[in-house]
């Protein structure tokens, strides 16, 4: 059964200009061996990428003029996506973990749990210790405190 008014998830796209998706009258060319070729026309630099069999990429569209590549835009794409793994890969996601304690915990139970958090802590993840009481220990919170 179809939902109604929900988009499917759409895979994020490089939103790269390429070849005739290029407006500007005139770019920074770079060429496939990376010298530079000064500011030419966008019409000749479509036609020496073309020569080439390569595509027009831009590759940063803020400068003044725009600075375009001569490159294999998939080839470009793939190595894009390679970097954005390896990114992916290098970061380090650091959970809480949390600990929960009553005021009548027993010694051995407060030693197993101190012993996990010790461990959770060498795992460089960050531990959250919770009092928990139940009925009318909260009254004597203050007591059991100090003793």
């Amino acid at each position: 059964m179809k939902r109604r008014g929900r988009k499917a998830p759409t895979k994020q796209e490089i939103k790269t200009k390429i070849n005739e998706q290029i407006t500007f009258p005139e770019v920074r060319l770079i060429d496939a061996d990376g010298e530079q070729l000064g500011v030419v026309p966008r019409d000749e630099a479509l036609s020496k990428a073309y020569d080439q069999d390569l595509d027009l990429v831009e590759v940063s569209g803020k400068a003044d003029p725009p600075v375009c590549r001569i490159m294999d835009f998939d080839k470009y794409r793939y190595e894009l996506s390679k970097k954005q793994k390896d990114a992916k890969k290098k970061q380090t996601v650091i959970e809480t973990k949390e600990i929960k304690f009553r005021p009548k915990t027993e010694e051995h139970d407060l030693n197993f749990k101190i012993k996990m958090i010790k461990k959770f802590l060498g795992q460089k993840n960050k531990v959250k210790v919770t009092m928990r009481f139940r009925g009318r220990e909260i009254v004597y919170a203050q007591s059991i405190g100090l003793n």
